[in-house]
């Protein structure tokens, strides 16, 4: 550490800590968990489910929206699109956030924000106001990553880190699942004119999870001491310090991984019922069982993913995941093949489509210096979130000149492409310990 200071030299002191992974099977994290540590496993987790069920009722109600208000797909997409652009704005400000208030204050808030929002958008009247309401939805949605991925990423012990928050991720493949259920209840039961507003008022439930937050849920130690040690030297971090010298570089790679990462993913989900229903002619009730085959292999993907991320790295994780996915999308979207091959290709395609989530909150977690962390994680993965929105945008725009099968190809390769050279050119950080720093 000769001749590092400031930021440069926190992160060289926290890479000097790292731990070895003594028990590398899956469940070793939750048997030795204390009581603090499986309350935010918990929190967490249903709150990450209720997250994936909350943004996934708009890639499902997608077709009647485009029905029953005339709207086109590439405004149609926009609308996902801007819900993903607010969510970077709310991740960055929820993780610097984090970083002043706390992770289970800014977590709560965050919650109630997009839960409050979703139920807005039940009551749209027009395509403008939804499009508003979906964006007002992000800003929280967002922050929710933000917080609840740093208060995670602190409150696990380094060696069962990669796991416990990858398993974590893997709530949002259940939540995917509680809006496909919802989807095939209430399109069975109701009108489609009324269906898909009934849908995002389920999408208002997450609300209910701050009072077990606010019960049970603790701050994680390291974080409220480098908070008092900061507050005792009257100190605050700068929301612009993750751009300093020493930390830049890491920023703009992070960032550019987060890109890959989620671009890829959003160019997917966003389209895929669309894609079953329109050139696979099916109906919204028959895609069913073919989005359960993507959502089956997406939660087996997470709990995978979450074993990989400690058994092989973080890294490496990245690297494989990276090149399933790019080839099981080409051979998803472009070989001929017939329904029922499609359907047993949903569970690969969710797989590696999916899995590498579960080793980025670690990753971003380890990444940075504890005073940091929140703004440092909540800006790369939000950045990555604010690009990727674009995408499903662009894919809708260019399928008016093009099979929709196409576009989806075009930008998820590119993406996942993007991922593999970020993930190369960033370090390992498996069994790092974080500490205490001012």
């Amino acid at each position: 550490m000769v001749g590092r200071t400031g930021p440069e030299a926190k992160l060289a002191a926290e890479e000097a800590t790292v731990l070895p992974i003594e028990d590398a099977s899956l469940t070793a994290f939750y048997k030795d968990m204390t009581v603090p540590e499986r309350r935010t496993f918990w929190a967490c987790a249903a709150g990450w489910a209720l997250d994936g069920m909350d943004f996934m009722i708009y890639p499902l109600v997608i077709g009647t929206i485009i029905k029953l208000w005339n709207v086109d797909a590439g405004s149609a997409g926009l609308a996902a699109t801007a819900t993903l652009l607010a969510s970077a704005v709310g991740g960055w400000a929820a993780g610097y956030l984090a970083d002043r208030i706390g992770r289970v204050r800014t977590l709560q808030f965050t919650i109630l924000w997009f839960s409050f929002f979703s139920l807005v958008c039940a009551f749209a009247q027009d395509f403008n106001q939804l499009l508003i309401a979906r964006a007002l939805l992000g800003l929280g949605f967002g922050g929710e990553w933000a917080a609840g991925a740093v208060l995670m990423g602190e409150t696990i012990r380094a060696q069962y880190r990669g796991r416990a928050v990858g398993s974590v991720q893997s709530g949002w493949a259940i939540g995917w699942g509680l809006a496909v259920l919802a989807q095939a209840v209430l399109f069975s039961a109701l009108p489609p004119e009324e269906a898909w507003r009934w849908m995002f008022v389920i999408g208002a439930a997450p609300a209910l999870l701050v009072f077990y937050l606010r019960a049970y849920v603790e701050e994680p130690k390291v974080a409220a001491e480098t908070r008092a040690l900061q507050a005792s030297r009257g100190e605050s971090p700068s929301i612009l310090e993750i751009f300093a010298p020493g930390i830049l570089k890491t920023t703009i790679l992070a960032s550019l991984l987060s890109t890959g990462c989620q671009g890829g993913y959003y160019a997917i989900t966003t389209w895929l019922p669309r894609f079953l229903t329109t050139e696979r002619k099916l109906s919204i009730v028959g895609s069913t069982g073919y989005l359960a085959a993507l959502i089956a292999g997406s939660f087996t993907g997470y709990l995978v993913g979450a074993w990989l991320s400690d058994k092989i790295g973080r890294r490496n994780l990245f690297l494989v995941f990276s090149l399933g996915a790019i080839g099981v999308v080409l051979a998803y979207t472009q070989l001929p093949l017939s329904n029922e091959i499609l359907w047993v290709l949903g569970f690969p395609l969710g797989f590696f489509a999916s899995g590498y989530f579960s080793g980025m909150g670690a990753f971003l977690t380890e990444l940075y210096p504890t005073r940091l962390r929140g703004s440092g994680q909540g800006f790369c993965y939000n950045f990555g979130r604010g690009i990727g929105a674009l995408f499903p945008a662009l894919v809708g725009y260019i399928s008016a000149g093009m099979t929709l099968a196409n576009a989806i190809a075009i930008f998820a390769v590119g993406a996942y492409g993007l991922f593999f050279v970020a993930a190369f050119s960033l370090p390992e950080t498996r069994g790092k310990v974080l500490h205490v720093d001012g």
